[in-house]
């Protein structure tokens, strides 16, 4: 749901409105498509509709409606006034053509897409033709001073949606180097920052000296750590635990106090979102003088942090008091993942001086979070997913994968996160927020899956709502041994996480409130959360009301901008993993079928490189059956592998 559409049809001042949107706006105004209300506040005339714009494949028009209320809004193809699918656009109601309510397109806010990436296809009879990197379709392009049909096939081409005109050449899709340029124009990551931004984080100092922050309650005294991966180069939050007063003092990165509103970092930091992680290469959301360096909370340094401050009842383990506070911190040691499951294993009997000292806390803080997750499972949800981790090597070809599971040191430092992020939302006091929420699913949606699980000889019949029904699904597939495959399939039938400004509760977690608080180096959605929280502790009512005012929007933005940053990471993987495809075509590997459509399926190859899909033809397979492939076709342009089955290894997928 768009930003800006949801900002003229609830009310807002022209000053909340973004740049990019300043000229569909203005252009609004000019036709009294914009009214004034009694607030004050500035809306769409009813005569007028904004939103995304479908096309159906005999070109017939549909403006899908923000409002519930609303039924689409049907635009004949004569009045598609040569909007694309996707674009957001703005229609105006007409006298209805089919017997509905109809309606003409004046004004396209943004495209879809500023740019098509193309490739050049030369097929074995020497034709010529230009392909979409998104559809596969071919369309049209030109180039002055250069005829397109003398370049190599393969070659990549940046194409202005407009005119056709190609604005770049950027290599040839036969060039490993090239996957990382491809998904990151796909969907609008970005690499480098502006040159305002630069400017403006040159001018941020490197260091803190917490003397000279009176104002701040001083932690320094406190034996503060962080726990990341042993590559992490941010640290956005350090933990510390008072074992004689129950207290957990979670310290998060102050970015808010380096990154003022509207600033170019601010506004670059909006633009993107999210850090981009690739597996060569992370894509920050803040110049990394900030992320890296003052922001980022380094041991043995002074630092600024924004400090949750959780008294838990040492019989419940229930929060009696939440507190936020600016603080200066220095943390006493940089924890890795490993290290910490080493001290969890030994007990810290291995550990130096320093580590045993600060181990004695968290070896009882550990105790705590062990009891905390049980009684979080009990209403939440334990998915066995695995996270994949990719190895590049210097060629940029795919080297090796690595499954990533949790670990006692992940599950310690990720529920001290989950009580500093249920604090923060809680602050809400029963008004709009930036909550982040995860929906209940549909029951008919799981019902679907448990008919598609009972293929394979899983029953569940007792049941009383969704919860139960996937609890019970859960324990079948442990007692078939299938409870990472089906794990797999009721997260795709649940809805996805995302940000609101209601407060709807988290499904997977089992929490009534939650929000994001502990990341604001990495998640605009996190920073908005600290500056609404400051507005709290500030009195600052004017700031508070400009943030809540637009907080459906903000919601809105970072929500469709969290879907890109994964779609971007996901398709820069397809990528290699179509590539590693294509140097193993006629190679015959035992895969296991994963997903069942009408005519095709989905089997992931059992390699050492774990993780490849491919597409197969539904043959009178079954799901989670085991068969040998054998790989035809890698198109790495559209990153899809395509095998053929060669021969079944067990009909029955009970069997193994």
């Amino acid at each position: 749901m768009n930003e800006f559409a949801l900002q003229i049809t609830n009310g807002c001042k022209k000053s909340d409105i973004e740049e990019e949107y300043i000229e569909a706006f203005d252009n609004l105004e000019k036709i009294d498509a914009i009214k004034e209300d009694k607030d004050g506040l500035l809306r769409l005339s009813s005569l007028y509709r904004i939103g995304e714009l479908y096309i159906s494949k005999d070109g017939t028009g549909f403006v899908e409606s923000i409002l519930k209320s609303e039924i689409d809004l049907l635009i004949e193809p004569e009045n598609l006034k040569g909007s694309k699918r996707g674009d957001l656009v703005v229609a105006k109601r007409i006298i209805a053509k089919r017997g509905r309510v109809s309606g003409k397109i004046i004004l396209t806010a943004k495209k879809a897409f500023l740019y098509n990436l193309a490739y050049i296809n030369i097929d074995e009879s020497k034709n010529f033709s230009i392909l979409n990197l998104r559809t596969n379709e071919p369309l049209s392009a030109w180039m002055g001073g250069l005829d397109l049909k003398t370049l190599k096939s393969g070659t990549v081409l940046k194409i202005d949606v407009d005119n056709d005109e190609v604005k770049e050449i950027l290599g040839n899709i036969d060039d490993p180097k090239i996957d990382e340029k491809i998904s990151l124009i796909l969907y609008d990551r970005e690499d480098e920052f502006p040159v305002s931004c630069l400017e403006q984080a040159s001018t941020t100092p490197l260091e803190v000296d917490g003397d000279e922050y009176l104002n701040r309650i001083d932690l320094r005294n406190l034996d503060f750590c962080t726990i990341d991966p042993v590559t992490a180069k941010d640290f956005d939050d350090a933990i510390y635990f008072d074992t004689d007063n129950f207290i957990l003092y979670v310290a998060i990165a102050d970015v808010s106090y380096y990154v003022d509103y509207f600033s170019p970092i601010d506004m670059e930091a909006k633009k993107r979102g999210f850090t981009t992680y690739l597996p060569h290469k992370a894509f920050p959301m803040l110049p990394r003088e900030l992320s890296e360096n003052v922001c980022s909370l380094k041991p043995r340094v002074d630092r600024l942090a924004f400090v949750s401050k959780v008294t838990l009842d040492r019989n419940s383990l229930t929060s009696k008091s939440e507190e936020f506070f600016e603080a200066v911190i220095h943390s006493k040691h940089r924890f890795n993942y490993d290290e910490v499951d080493k001290l969890i294993e030994t007990n810290g009997t291995e550990a130096s001086e320093v580590v045993k000292r600060l181990w004695t806390n968290l070896s009882k803080l550990y105790d705590i979070t062990k009891s905390l997750r049980a009684k979080r499972l009990k209403n939440g949800f334990d998915f066995r997913t695995e996270e994949m981790k990719l190895s590049i090597d210097k060629n940029h070809l795919l080297k090796s994968t690595q499954i990533e599971t949790g670990t006692p040191s992940h599950s310690l430092i990720e529920e001290c996160m989950l009580l500093a992020n249920q604090a923060s939302a809680k602050k809400a006091t029963g008004e709009e927020w930036i909550f982040r929420i995860h929906e209940p699913p549909q029951m008919s949606k799981l019902e679907e899956l448990l008919s598609e699980l009972a293929t394979i000889g899983l029953f569940v019949d007792d049941y009383k709502d969704s919860p139960s029904l996937i609890r019970a699904i859960q324990k079948e597939a442990v007692n078939l041994g299938l409870e990472n495959e089906v794990d797999s399939m009721i997260i795709k039938s649940l809805k996805q996480a995302s940000y609101a400004p209601q407060n709807l509760g988290h499904f997977g977690l089992g929490f009534t409130h939650y929000s994001h608080f502990t990341s604001p180096i990495r998640r605009y959605s996190d920073l908005i959360l600290h500056r609404l929280i400051k507005t709290q502790l500030n009195s600052d009512s004017k700031e508070r009301e400009y943030l809540l005012r637009n907080i459906s929007p903000l919601c809105a933005r970072v929500s469709e901008l969290e879907r890109k940053t994964t779609k971007c990471e996901w398709d820069f993987r397809d990528r290699k993993f179509a590539r590693w495809a294509a140097a193993h075509k006629d190679e015959i590997f035992e895969a296991e079928i994963i997903e069942i459509q009408d005519n095709n399926a989905k089997a992931v190859l059992k390699t050492d490189i774990s993780g490849v899909v491919v597409n197969v033809k539904n043959d009178g397979l079954l799901l989670f059956e085991r068969v040998q492939v054998s790989i035809y076709e890698a198109n790495i342009a559209m990153a899809m592998i395509m095998a053929k089955v060669v021969q079944k290894l067990s009909k029955d997928p009970m069997e193994f």
